[in-house]
């Protein structure tokens, strides 16, 4: 029988943290409301106390040799929503909100560059999907999820970061990810292809809300289409 999440207090859990030689011990960030992983940093004991009482993400810099606090200078900080570290002890995971994209590369994860192999290839995309699903439910709930992000402005959501930033920004990102999905075709990386056509997906239903378009009339557009007569 799998137990429940234990949550202890931060004045018991930083003994049990184990730091390297170096001091430093891994820590991964993650989307709370999207779940992807954003970064991969180190912390040391002063970083990982100023995260713990700020409520915002702190690191070590290895190669400068300083403390970082993540959005300092770019304002894309990351609110602590909640802390856990592995049973070992030796790596930390933190759900965070955060205000805008986590790379210094201006895209929304660290980790989007994709790279596949033959036996990667031969997997079956979408195997793990929750069966009697419908195969475009996922489009409705985004859909509905950008909708209320709109309405809410929950702070530190990225979707907040483009709606505040208004429609040029997010004409922006549309632009960049079609430019990076024409790159992916064009280099015949299909599991790059995926990224890329994913994240142009959620950039253009984030504009047809901006633009109060519903997608039900982009789907009847598409229906509309389909049952004219064919001349072929």
């Amino acid at each position: 029988m799998k137990s429940e999440p234990q949550e202890q207090s931060w004045e018991l859990v930083q003994e049990q943290i184990k730091f390297d030689k170096d001091g430093l011990v891994p820590a991964i960030v993650q989307d709370a409301d999207s779940k992807n992983v954003l970064m991969m940093a180190y912390m040391n004991r002063e970083s990982l106390k100023r995260s713990m009482e700020t409520g915002e993400t702190w690191f070590w810099s290895r190669s400068r040799g300083e403390l970082w606090h993540k959005g300092g200078s770019s304002g894309h900080t990351q609110k602590i929503v909640s802390a856990h570290y592995d049973c070992d002890g030796d790596t930390l995971l933190f759900l965070v909100n955060p205000a805008g994209p986590a790379c210094h590369t201006g895209e929304t994860t660290c980790f989007y560059r994709g790279f596949a192999s033959p036996a990667l290839a031969a997997a079956e995309p979408g195997a793990g999907a929750t069966s009697g699903r419908h195969r475009f439910s996922v489009l409705e709930e985004l859909e509905q999820i950008i909708a209320e992000r709109e309405k809410e402005r929950p702070e530190g959501a990225y979707t907040t970061y483009l709606f505040d930033k208004g429609v040029d920004k997010i004409l922006k990102k549309v632009g960049e990810e079609t430019a990076e999905t024409i790159i992916a075709a064009k280099n015949k990386d299909n599991a790059e292809l995926r990224l890329e056509v994913s994240d142009l997906i959620y950039h253009l239903l984030v504009l047809l809300q901006e633009r109060k378009l519903p997608l039900d009339d982009i789907m009847a557009e598409l229906e509309r289409r389909h049952e004219r007569p064919r001349r072929d």
